[in-house]
C-alpha cells in the first residue's frame, strides 16, 4: 500500500449547534451511573453560564482535536462559553494550528502494522493518522514565528498570541481554536509547551540563534493564569481528562495564598476523564480530593467517568441549547494581561 491509500477519509469535527441534547440529558437525569452524572455536570456548566461573576477555564488533555471535538472548543470561543484555556501542546500545535496551516487528521484502524506506517512517515493516534510529512511543516512554521520575534523569555500565552496573529494576517485557519483565541482574547496556556511540535521549532530556533534567542518562561504561565484567578475571583472548570493542565489550573488557588491574596476555591468544577483514582495518580484524582488540598469548593462539583468524545459533544450541546452564554459578558482577559504585566493585582485594583 502506499500512503494515499492510508491517508483517504478525514476527520470530520463534530458540530454541537446541529443537534439539542437537551432532552438526552433531561432524560439522563433521571438514570443511574455515569449518565445521571452526566447530566449533573451539564447542569453544574449551564450554572457557570448563568453566573454573571463567573469566569470559566476549560483544560484540554488527551488527543481531543484529532478526534473530531475542534469545532466544540471553537464554538464555545465565539459564544463566550469559555474566557481561558489550558492545554496540553499537542492539541493546541500538532492538531489545531496543524490544521490551521491547511493539514488533516485521517480516519485510521488500531489493527494496522506500524511498522508498515513508520517506513510512510504516518503517525498513529490510536485509530487517527496523521502525515508525519506535514508535521514537520507544523514545526518549521514555529521556527519561523520564533525568528521573527525579539528575543526574550515568552509566557506560551504570548507566544500562541503570535502564532494566532500569524494565521490571521495569512487568512489561515478560520475554523482554528488559536486563531478563534486570539480574535477573542481568550488566553490559550500550555505549561508543557515544548511536549509537542513547538518543541521541536523553538530547539530550531535556538540552535541557529544560539547568542540571542526566546525561551518560553513556564512560571510566567503560572503567574498569569494566578493573575486571573485573583482578578477573577469566582471561577468554573471545565476539566477534559487530567494531566498537567488539570493540576497547573487547581494550583492557582494555592498559589495566590502564598502570594497573601485571599481568594476562593474554584467554585464550580466538573471533570470528563477515564483515569482512575486508586493508583493516586492526577488524572483521576476526583474533585473531593482537591478539596482537601483548598482548591475546589465540593458545592458544584461532579466527576464523569466517560470517554471525552462521547461525553462533551452532549455537555456542550446542552450548554449551547440552554443560551444562557447570551447574558455573558466577553471576558478579554489577554488585555487585563497585557496592561498589567508585572504585578498580581485584583480585578477592582486594575479598574481603579
Amino acid at each position: 500500500m502506499k500512503k494515499q491509500d492510508y491517508l483517504k477519509e478525514t476527520i470530520q469535527h463534530i458540530d454541537v449547534k446541529s443537534f439539542d441534547a437537551t432532552p438526552v440529558i433531561e432524560a439522563y437525569e433521571k438514570m443511574a451511573f455515569q449518565s445521571r452524572n452526566l447530566a449533573r455536570a451539564a447542569k453544574i456548566y449551564d450554572m457557570m453560564l448563568q453566573d454573571r461573576d463567573c469566569t470559566i477555564i476549560l483544560t484540554l488533555a488527551g488527543s481531543l482535536v484529532s478526534a473530531g471535538l475542534k469545532q466544540v472548543f471553537v464554538d464555545m470561543l465565539r459564544h463566550q462559553m469559555v474566557d481561558a484555556i489550558v492545554s496540553t501542546g499537542a492539541n493546541i500545535v500538532d492538531q489545531d494550528f496543524f490544521e490551521a496551516l491547511g493539514f488533516r487528521h485521517y480516519l485510521g484502524s488500531p489493527f494496522v502494522d506500524d511498522q508498515e506506517l513508520r517506513k510512510l512517515a504516518i503517525d498513529r493516534i490510536y485509530d487517527t493518522y496523521i502525515d508525519e510529512d506535514e508535521l514537520k511543516i507544523c514545526d518549521d512554521t514555529i521556527r519561523q514565528i520564533a525568528n521573527s520575534l525579539p528575543p526574550r523569555p515568552y509566557s506560551s500565552r504570548e507566544f500562541i498570541i503570535e502564532m494566532g496573529k500569524y494565521l490571521a494576517e495569512r487568512g489561515l485557519g478560520k475554523d482554528s481554536i488559536v486563531r478563534t483565541a486570539y480574535e477573542s482574547g481568550v488566553p490559550i496556556f500550555v505549561p508543557a509547551f515544548s511536549d509537542c511540535s513547538a518543541g521541536f521549532g523553538l530547539v530550531a530556533h535556538q540552535v541557529e540563534n544560539r547568542d540571542a534567542h526566546l525561551s518560553i518562561d513556564s512560571v510566567k504561565d503560572f503567574r498569569e493564569l494566578t493573575d486571573i484567578k485573583i482578578a477573577a475571583g469566582t471561577t468554573g472548570i471545565l476539566m477534559l481528562g487530567g494531566g498537567v493542565p488539570k493540576n497547573f489550573l487547581q494550583d492557582t488557588v494555592v498559589c495566590a495564598e502564598i502570594l497573601g491574596r485571599e481568594v476562593e476555591m474554584h467554585k464550580y468544577a466538573v471533570q470528563l476523564t477515564v483515569a482512575d483514582e486508586r493508583d493516586g495518580a492526577l488524572s483521576g484524582s476526583t474533585l473531593k480530593e482537591a478539596c482537601s488540598w483548598g482548591k475546589v469548593d465540593t458545592t458544584y462539583e461532579q466527576m464523569v467517568f466517560s470517554e471525552i468524545t462521547l461525553s462533551l459533544p452532549l455537555l456542550a450541546s446542552y450548554g449551547y441549547h440552554r443560551q444562557n452564554w447570551r447574558n455573558r459578558q466577553r471576558r478579554n482577559w489577554n488585555e487585563f494581561l497585557e496592561s498589567t504585566p508585572e504585578a498580581l493585582v485584583s480585578l477592582e485594583e486594575h479598574q481603579s
